[in-house]
């Protein structure tokens, strides 16, 4: 009986199995692939997405966001006229006189330049360098979207080399401005201009120092100095921060050979929302002025007047009936703050006492013979450059 068993489990073993393989077989007929091992779809995210991520080191994001709206500027001057052009192909004007007029000039051409603007407005305000349009005939305006508009001159302020120029349009993609006062030495910038009039160009640097004066560029001084490459072109243009916020605006370039050196100086952004907001305001610039004229405190004077280390301003000269002679203030004076902000030299020296109101009363302290003395100061209108012979 125990063989019997066996014989039916492998008969019904044996049955199975051939049923199996002739299922198999079937289903290989219609699907050859039944049995073969398939990887698996790749599924990639495509970038749009996912929210868009600049890469590490990256500063697309602030270049795109300020680029719209930095400008290039082109000016014209029109062509100087000889006189006696008109005479000199004159063949009685020649039968008299000769060729002795033939090394006269003849009428030159046309006088182009080029430079960089930043919107500041959106109802067409741009501000630049004064010496981009200071000679100008005719202003145009390129826009980022291709429009080029001619452009009238708002008001200029040649102390601190900066101008406020007009385009007639509106919706203009406006700069945003930054702090400049919270620029830290060794902060990320990028220049954003029309270098050679090659067409917009972002270069990138670092804050190389802060506080910039006795350069002999402007009157007022107080320059960003960076190493982003800033070449002919690009004064007027922007210098902005890795969220694309205006800190400066290119003005000048240390050079021996015209091109870039790795030294470079953007007026603060701080001082240019000041002149622009004064220019819209009244047309022009009013700055303090109380009269004196002095000189930076070096360590030999340092070292005279006992001070503890050589910072401050000596007054040099008191201009007669200005507003530190009616104050008091005598030449042998050191300035040591203003308002209770530190007087470091002249040059800071000019620039509180310039952000002062006319007409305001301030505080000035000194040191005069061995004494501290606070001294109350009612602040003047700065005369014109050409009435000014001290400050």
């Amino acid at each position: 009986m125990n063989n019997s068993l066996h014989k039916r489990i492998w008969l019904i073993f044996a049955q199975t199995a051939t049923v199996c393989m002739a299922l198999l077989f079937v289903l290989r007929i219609f699907n050859p692939d039944f049995l073969n091992q398939k990887e698996h779809a790749l599924v990639v995210n495509q970038s749009e997405q996912l929210p868009e991520a600049a890469p590490a080191g990256s500063y697309r994001h602030a270049a795109k966001k300020a680029m719209p709206s930095v400008v290039n500027i082109f000016t014209s001057k029109a062509p100087i006229v000889n006189p006696h052009e008109k005479f000199l192909d004159d063949p009685v004007f020649r039968h008299f006189f000769g060729d002795q007029f033939d090394d006269l000039e003849t009428p030159s051409q046309p006088e182009n330049s080029l430079g960089s603007g930043v919107i500041v407005s959106a109802k067409g305000l741009i501000l630049t360098n004064n010496h981009v349009i200071a000679t100008a005939d005719a202003i145009e305006v390129a826009l980022s979207d291709g429009r080029k508009l001619s452009a009238k001159v708002v008001g200029t302020d040649p102390d601190t080399d900066l101008a406020l120029i007009k385009v007639d349009a509106d919706n203009l993609p406006a700069i945003t401005f930054a702090s400049s006062d919270k620029l830290n030495v060794g902060d990320v910038v990028l220049a954003i201009g029309n270098p050679f009039g090659v067409g917009q160009t972002v270069t990138q640097g670092i804050v190389s120092a802060l506080g910039r004066t006795h350069l002999g560029i402007n009157i007022y001084e107080n320059f960003i100095q960076t190493d982003a490459s800033i070449n002919p072109g690009n004064s007027g243009g922007a210098l902005i921060d890795t969220e694309g916020n205006l800190v400066g605006i290119n003005s000048a370039i240390y050079s021996r050979s015209g091109g870039s050196m790795g030294i470079g100086f953007a007026i603060p952004a701080t001082l240019a929302r000041q002149v622009t907001e004064q220019i819209v305001a009244q047309g022009n610039v009013t700055r303090g002025w109380i009269g004196i004229e002095a000189q930076d405190i070096t360590p030999e004077l340092a070292e005279s007047f006992r001070l503890k280390r050589a910072q401050g301003a000596l007054i040099a000269g008191v201009l007669r009936n200005s507003p530190a002679d009616k104050a008091g203030l005598r030449a042998g004076d050191i300035l040591l703050t203003i308002e209770g902000k530190p007087v470091i030299d002249s040059g800071t020296m000019l620039n509180l006492i310039a952000a002062l109101k006319p007409n305001q009363r301030a505080t000035v302290q000194i040191a005069r013979a061995e004494a501290i003395i606070n001294i109350s100061i009612v602040i003047g209108k700065r005369p014109k450059p050409s009435e000014v012979v001290s400050e």
